[in-house]
């Protein structure tokens, strides 16, 4: 599953402006989408999803079902996201457009649930980018604060405490920033969030 927001402008990536035009912002946020869907696409799984809040237009493949988001805060519609799946389940962002199929292959590999109950990927600002279950229980995530600092560690902990058996994916950062966006686009130059990065960015942006 991937949990998206429609790239609307306004709407998306509001801490990239500025330096950002809410419009560039958008044209960024799509990129990072497109990025994302086509590395989840990749993979070896037997559905595909995307949790979405708005409609969705050319940017979406073929070969994904599209759900609405639930309401509330981001603990109420993780947890909403995953109390609509059955069976191992792994969750990520639209926020790390460098994610690629090796990196997500240890979560969905032959093999990757045996003696683990779940997948756990943090991300640079102190949140996570990826969660999978093995069986998905939305009550590990209701009430878990989050957009702070220490979101990754108090959903981690919350797993734990569970009992749940965790493997970790590697840190990813987050694009929030015009400086997280460069950091992320320079470690994956080849992706459409990188080029849509070199369109927009000016001279005297850099």
């Amino acid at each position: 599953m991937v949990i998206a927001k429609e790239p609307v402008p306004g709407r998306v990536k509001t801490r990239l402006t500025p330096p950002y035009s809410p419009d560039e912002a958008a044209q960024l946020a799509e990129a990072a989408l497109c990025d994302t869907l086509r590395a989840v696409r990749a993979m070896p799984a037997r559905r595909r999803v995307v949790v979405l809040d708005g409609r969705p237009g050319d940017w979406l493949p073929p070969g994904f079902e599209v759900r609405p988001q639930g309401t509330g805060g981001l603990d109420e519609r993780l947890a909403a996201a995953f109390a609509d799946s059955a069976g191992p389940t792994v969750l990520l962002g639209m926020d790390t457009p460098q994610v690629t199929p090796q990196l997500l292959a240890p979560a969905l590999d032959i093999g990757a649930w045996d003696d683990c109950d779940a997948w756990f990927g943090a991300a640079e600002d102190g949140g996570f980018w990826a969660l999978g279950l093995a069986a998905p229980d939305p009550g590990l995530l209701r009430g878990v604060p989050m957009s702070t600092a220490h979101t990754g560690a108090a959903q981690r902990a919350r797993l734990t405490a569970a009992g749940l058996r965790v493997r970790d994916l590697p840190p990813l950062r987050d694009v929030d920033t015009a400086d997280d966006a460069e950091r992320v686009a320079a470690v994956a130059p080849g992706g459409r969030f990188a080029a849509t990065l070199a369109r927009l960015r000016p001279t005297d942006r850099r």
